[in-house]
């Protein structure tokens, strides 16, 4: 695909030289509004107001859509009044509004005053309700059917008003503006008779939605009930918008690009990398270094506190390994129970199951990882390296100390998530970087430990 967009990018570039508009328009029409707008993402700024020009109106508000919001804000700021309003015209109420987020105070200005009244009220209304809530994501474009409606009287008011809507596969039946019931277009094909009223066809178990809901969860709903589309509802459950299946898969990208950046230690961004300055970077990533940098002074406490006996019991070479063990033990378990919790399929009232579950993962993992590392220190640092100050006895220390690190690190990798989730924090801020920090510090409280209880030379 990346090689093909070369291709189509380098032709464009080569007939715009020439000037043959007519044969740019006849390729850009065969093509995908996304694929069109990846392309145009590619070239020059000066070339898009000419190209985008050139696509047939519908065409052309679907490949705006796909583009980069500052893509957008040019090719506005290039419009002319009319061709904002027809570019407009063209969008769904939902994507109207995403543009109008992204775009800065004087353009949104612009755009509204380009919008029809309707367009208007539906942008501001969806405007008002709380970020990454389902009132924020949905649109207020779908099919409504009075449950006294024939199946006829149905698909000729489907005939008349679905252009306008963005899906009308599903159609919601309302009285009063409650939801009381849905109806899909199979329903009302398969319709035995065509005098039949929408109330004796519809289905009445519905699963919707409250405006409020947070929108992470209802793109979950999405996948466990393979919706098309879901209803919102008011406090009052009258109907006030749906949302659709390519609004959720938006959610779930962003939602899952947010918990990888917080799960490696940087604030999440609204912008894609390529896109991020470096003083972006910057900015998303020195809070947490310099939070991380200062913990592990805990650490640095630690070694110094026994400094003076490390290198008599020449326990300082095995250290970096113990650490490292933890915190990939740590980060396995807080990884596991974080995508877990995103999924669904685990909650707090789990805790003891989880917790039970891994003490006996660390048991199996420690036994295992002890014996191979007590076979390492034996073989390679007692008798190839043939450094005698290395004993069977600081041997066991090391690997019973790996042993317990594993089963520590596990039970805080698996806790601090669920913990953090029930208090109402992200449970990605309690992944690889704060579970390694503290389990740094325990290993080697448990080493030196350890030590004390083991060796002659007390630590």
């Amino acid at each position: 695909m990346a090689e093909h967009s070369v291709t189509v990018e380098s032709t464009l570039e080569a007939l715009l030289a020439e000037k043959k508009y007519s044969t740019i328009r006849d390729i850009l029409i065969t093509m995908n509004p996304s694929d069109i707008a990846s392309i145009f993402d590619e070239l020059e700024e000066d070339h898009l107001p000419l190209l985008f020009r050139l696509l047939p109106k519908e065409q052309a508000a679907e490949t705006f859509v796909e583009m980069d919001p500052e893509a957008q804000e040019l090719l506005i700021r290039g419009f002319s009044d009319s061709e904002l309003k027809e570019v407009i015209d063209e969008l769904y109420v939902d994507d109207a509004v995403d543009i109008v987020e992204e775009m800065p105070a004087n353009v949104v200005r612009r755009i509204l005053s380009q919008a029809d009244p309707e367009m208007r009220k539906n942008i501001n209304e969806i405007l008002r309700y709380p970020e990454n809530s389902a009132g924020s994501i949905m649109t207020t474009e779908y099919v409504s059917l009075r449950p006294s409606m024939t199946v006829e009287e149905s698909i000729l008011r489907i005939r008349r008003t679905g252009v306008d809507k963005e899906t009308i596969y599903t159609c919601y039946v309302t009285k009063d503006r409650t939801l009381i019931g849905l109806v899909t277009v199979k329903d009302l094909l398969l319709a035995q008779d065509d005098e039949m009223s929408i109330e004796e066809i519809m289905e009445t178990n519905i699963i919707s939605v409250n405006t409020q809901a947070d929108q992470e969860e209802v793109a979950q709903m999405f996948s466990k009930y393979n919706f098309l589309a879901l209803p919102v509802v008011d406090a009052e459950n009258r109907m006030v918008g749906i949302i659709t299946f390519d609004d959720a898969m938006d959610v779930m990208e962003d939602e899952v690009t947010e918990d990888m950046e917080i799960m490696g230690g940087m604030t999440p961004s609204d912008k894609t990398y390529l896109r991020s300055t470096v003083f972006d970077l910057f900015r998303h990533r020195i809070p947490w270094l310099m939070l991380l940098m200062v913990s592990a002074t805990f650490t640095g406490l630690i070694i110094t506190g026994f400094e003076n006996k490390l290198t008599t019991l020449h326990l300082a070479a095995f250290i970096p390994m113990l650490m490292d063990t933890g915190g990939n033990s740590g980060s396995q378990s807080s990884v596991t129970i974080i995508r877990a919790l995103s999924l669904g399929e685990v909650d707090f009232s789990d805790l003891l199951r989880i917790i039970w579950k891994e003490i006996r993962t660390a048991v199996l993992c420690g036994i295992t990882l002890a014996v191979v590392c007590f076979a390492k220190i034996m073989l390679v640092d007692h008798l190839l390296l043939n450094n005698d100050s290395v004993t069977t006895l600081v041997a066991l220390v090391v690997c019973i100390t790996m042993a317990l690190t594993v089963l520590v690190a596990k039970l805080i990798g698996c806790s601090l998530p669920m913990l953090a989730k029930k208090i109402g924090f992200d449970p990605a801020v309690m992944a690889s970087p704060f579970i390694t920090t503290i389990v740094d510090a325990l290993s080697l409280l448990v080493y030196f430990g350890i030590a004390s209880a083991m060796l002659s030379t007390p630590v």
